[in-house]
């Protein structure tokens, strides 16, 4: 029996997967990308490129406009890609959403079409937005454009017929990681005020030594392995990295109060699965808000890979179900 690097506690053999998912990701395993070595990076993105061709649109219910702002300072400008009702007669509230790709690949329209069906369910707007990718961009370079660009939808939301004072920042994967960083920065600068955190699978902890990222090491979808390329592109080597700031990876913050209403999903049968654990219950230590799923026998990104299957739509129901308590709330 395996034990855990960090605590010397035993490792179990992985947990199963749910039967429905199991069986589609038997089917869609040779087409996930895995992130072994820095050196396939490049092959990886290339493998993923232009994936997603969804109809942003909805059917012609959402108009789609691509912008690019100003950056951090001395950096370039960030592009977001911004998704409006088209019959809003009022200003909107809109979710702000940071893609997964483990901090290395991906683009503003991944997962895209998604997050505007679940806005939809509220008349919301999405904005998506292109953060720069590690290792040519490592931190603090992401999470600045994922806070230069809340920082400009809060200032400049009203143009485009968005509520500056409904704006809640989700993400998923490496996206939620981002999520939930630009949330701290902004508690921590003074603003932006969101009124939630949307947390999908996030990508919390760089320590990579949880029992489940033992336990589901080469398992599933985004192991041990894969995370390790995903952090050191990010942060650079992992021997003496003591001095990591919460901003890149927000497990390591020593502070979760003053968090906005928090949603975090899971699955039990991913390397993710305790790091968010422990996330939501420092959380509500902290005497926060938080509302924890962690989904029997889902792996990692489960309801891209199987959206038909019955645990992903289960998911889908509680996000919207969240989704409208926080904004009925706001």
């Amino acid at each position: 029996m395996r034990e855990s690097p960090s605590t010397g506690e035993a490792v179990g053999p992985p947990p199963p997967f749910d039967p429905e998912l199991a069986r589609a990701l038997d089917i869609a395993r040779p087409h996930i990308p895995t992130y072994r070595t820095l050196e396939n990076i490049a092959e990886v993105r290339a493998a993923v490129r232009d994936s997603d061709i969804e109809d942003l649109t909805l059917g012609g219910t959402y108009d789609v406009v691509d912008l690019v702002i100003p950056g951090p300072v001395g950096a370039p400008g960030v592009s977001l890609v911004v998704c409006r009702p088209v019959r809003a007669e009022e200003p909107r509230p809109a979710l702000y959403y940071m893609h997964g790709g483990g901090m290395i690949s991906g683009d503003a329209r991944k997962g895209l079409a998604d997050m505007v069906r679940l806005a939809s369910t509220v008349g919301a707007a999405v904005v998506s937005v292109e953060y720069r990718l590690a290792p040519e961009t490592p931190h603090p370079g992401p999470v600045e454009d994922c806070f230069s660009g809340l920082t400009w939808v809060y200032a400049h939301g009203s143009e485009l017929g968005i509520d500056p004072h409904r704006l809640i920042v989700g993400g998923k994967s490496a996206g939620g990681g981002l999520a939930a960083a630009t949330t701290l920065l902004a508690r921590d600068r003074g603003g932006p005020e969101v009124i939630g955190q949307l947390l999908l699978c996030p990508m919390l902890d760089d320590r990579n030594d949880s029992l489940s990222a033992v336990q589901m090491e080469g398992q599933g979808v985004w192991d041990r392995a894969d995370n390790l390329t995903g952090w050191t592109a990010l942060l650079g080597s992992s021997r003496g990295r003591d001095d990591v700031s919460p901003y890149a990876a927000p497990a390591r913050a020593v502070d979760l109060s003053g968090l906005p209403p928090t949603f975090i999903e899971v699955g039990s049968a991913e390397t993710f699965r305790d790091e968010n654990v422990r996330f939501a219950s420092r959380i509500w230590q902290a005497g926060g808000p938080c509302e924890l799923h962690v989904w029997p026998g889902g792996f990692h990104g489960f309801d891209s890979v199987a959206p038909e299957a019955t645990l992903s739509k289960d998911a889908v129901v509680a996000r919207r179900q969240w989704l409208k308590r926080v904004v009925s709330a706001a």
